[in-house]
């Protein structure tokens, strides 16, 4: 998929003067350096005449005509962005416009740093794109399989769900069978898809050619019914609940449709995991890795699914949690990650030949994300990746350590043991992705 971008109407203030104009000008070349990349920028249009269809307009320039054209802006009825100053942000002596252009009910954004204008750009353009977008879900039976016990109580498998996706983003969700793709793949030459395989160059440990031919058969049969569907922006499976019927499992197909297509992805079968990292790293690009947390708090309930005898010694214990998904730290993308490599199946769950990905993102500030499934709000925890630590012989044997603060407070508020892992400081950043999409935005710190 080619990056996304957002269609953008430049606004110009009929009263401005001739010295006026040419500053104009001037910033327009500005912003088409700073921000081209992320944005299509349309022709200029005078405050007051009708405006092409477009996801959203920028004042490169503002002036004291301003404050008499909100009702105009309003009837516009699209984002407003101000990088007014010449380093492409906003500028210090527009704030008191902006603040009664708010104050009038316009959704006004001033981004102070450039990457963070990219941010708002990209928001909106993922915004825009989200409508029509199709996400591919490989399942059959959901709630029955292997955990059903565990499977049954999530939310992503309910119609209601579906259907809020679809309402909330304009999204379509797309459903094949999770058993009818892997028999599609046993078909498929062995010999092809170890050709297949070895073009990826992909880092194995213990990793058998057959092994190598079960996910590279599967790959090619889930990319036949990619084209066939004529593309799709997302995708996931069922993978564990219902691994009876596959022979291996997919993390390493999600990676290579990322890397050569730019396919989201998800575990499990979690839509509202797949849409929440399709929202956030469209957003932010920065590295996104999802998991099952595992707070302190939860004490013997976390540990004993986990099959370790205890939480690692830590000051603070209750604002710290342990990052682990399917024996270890997580599922990322080969780009996203210092550390990154196929390796043997750790769960008893799934089939003996199947494999996992043992990948680390880089240590140190992280946020912890997810939209909740009211769809109107966004929960949102900093915090930092401090190391990794391994339990041998568990179902964790590479796991994140977590450190956060109010650890109390996100036991009360986690919307799901689902969670995304974006690397940086993305408070601010986030925040403003929820202004784009008009979701409160939860921050606990």
């Amino acid at each position: 998929m080619s990056e996304l971008k957002a269609r953008i109407v430049p606004l110009q203030f009929v009263e401005t003067n001739e010295r006026e104009r040419g500053e104009y000008e001037e910033q327009m070349g500005k912003l088409r350096e700073f921000y081209g990349s992320v944005a299509d920028f349309l022709d200029t249009v005078p405050v007051g005449e009708e405006i092409p269809d477009c996801d959203a307009i920028v004042f490169p320039q503002l002036i004291g005509a301003a404050y008499h054209y909100t009702e105009t802006l309003t009837k516009y009825n699209r984002p407003i962005v101000v990088i007014t100053s010449q380093f492409g942000t906003v500028d210090m002596w527009d704030w008191e416009l902006i603040a009664y252009m708010r104050s009038h009910g316009l959704n006004v954004f001033s981004p102070y740093n450039i990457e963070l204008g990219k941010v708002v750009l990209r928001a909106i353009a993922a915004k825009t794109h989200l409508q029509g977008a199709r996400f591919l879900m490989f399942q059959d039976d959901p709630g029955e399989g292997m955990q059903a016990y565990i499977f049954k109580r999530f939310y992503w498998w309910e119609q209601e769900c579906t259907e809020q996706i679809e309402k909330a983003f304009g999204a379509r969700m797309i459903y094949r069978s999770w058993k009818e793709v892997n028999a599609r793949a046993e078909s498929i030459d062995p010999d092809l898809a170890l050709k297949e395989f070895e073009s990826w160059n992909i880092p194995c440990e213990h990793i058998s050619d057959e092994q190598k031919v079960l996910v590279s058969r599967l790959y090619l049969a889930i990319y036949e019914t990619i084209q066939e569907l004529g593309g799709v922006d997302g995708i996931g499976a069922n993978c564990l609940n219902e691994s009876m019927y596959c022979k291996t499992t997919p993390c390493l197909i999600w990676n290579m449709l990322f890397e050569k297509f730019g396919i989201i992805w998800c575990c499990e079968g979690d839509t509202l995991t797949l849409i929440s990292t399709y929202v956030l790293y469209h957003s932010l690009k920065a590295p996104v890795m999802m998991t099952n947390i595992y707070p302190f708090l939860v004490g013997k309930a976390a540990i004993h699914h986990e099959k370790i005898d205890d939480f690692p010694k830590t000051e603070e214990p209750e604002n710290h949690a342990l990052g682990v998904h399917c024996g270890y730290a997580g599922f990322a993308p080969r780009p996203f990650c210092s550390r990154w490599k196929m390796v043997p199946k750790v769960l008893e769950i799934v089939n003996e030949k199947a494999y996992m990905i043992d990948c680390e993102l880089p240590t140190g500030d992280m946020v912890l994300a997810k939209i909740n499934p009211s769809f109107d709000r966004i929960t949102v925890i900093p915090g930092e990746i401090e190391k990794y630590v391994g339990f041998p012989g568990t179902d964790a044997r590479n796991a994140s350590l977590l450190r956060y603060k109010k650890g109390e407070m996100v036991m009360e508020e986690l919307p799901s043991h689902h969670q995304m892992i974006i690397t940086g400081k993305q408070k601010a950043a986030i925040l403003q992705i929820a202004k784009v999409f008009g979701w409160e935005c939860q921050v606990i710190e």
